[in-house]
């Protein structure tokens, strides 16, 4: 229930409109043909970016324990040029608002989700969005959940 009353906050006060311009990028993204690579990013994000509470984002090969085309080596080479290009001043914007979030005790949940929305809009590709109560199901010692 916390988790739900977190979601309805977030989304109410900001959520919302940061989603949106998630989509927006990723819209523009997809249009341009050579961005569709980041488009997919821009709408994991976006799905994340409007309910963060409950979720968490991970890498795709940690979470079905193989390789895939982002994140093997052209991944890579995506995630520096969306680095250059966007990354860093997504980063920046987000860290501002857990800042100023983080001022209150009440926004800290609200900043910390800003924290790992900063650390995801940084190097996005070969990223996915899960559950936190999938994480828990994961296997240790290099084994992988198949979903």
């Amino acid at each position: 229930m916390l988790i739900f009353i977190l979601n309805i906050l977030w989304f109410v006060l900001g959520g919302f409109f940061a989603g949106l311009g998630w989509i927006l990028a990723g819209v523009i993204m997809a249009i341009t043909i050579i961005g569709i690579p980041w488009a997919r990013s821009c709408f994991m994000l976006a799905r994340y970016t409007f309910w963060p509470f409950g979720y968490d984002i991970v890498s795709r090969e940690q979470l079905y324990g193989e390789h895939d085309i982002g994140t093997g080596a052209l991944g890579t080479i995506g995630n520096i040029i969306w680095f250059v290009l966007a990354g860093w001043w997504l980063a920046i914007m987000h860290i501002t608002a857990a800042a100023a979030l983080a001022i209150t005790i009440i926004g800290i949940p609200f900043a910390w989700a800003h924290v790992k929305l900063a650390l995801a809009s940084l190097f996005p590709i070969g990223k996915t969005v899960v559950e936190v109560d999938e994480l828990r199901l994961l296997p240790r010692a290099g084994t992988s959940l198949k979903v």
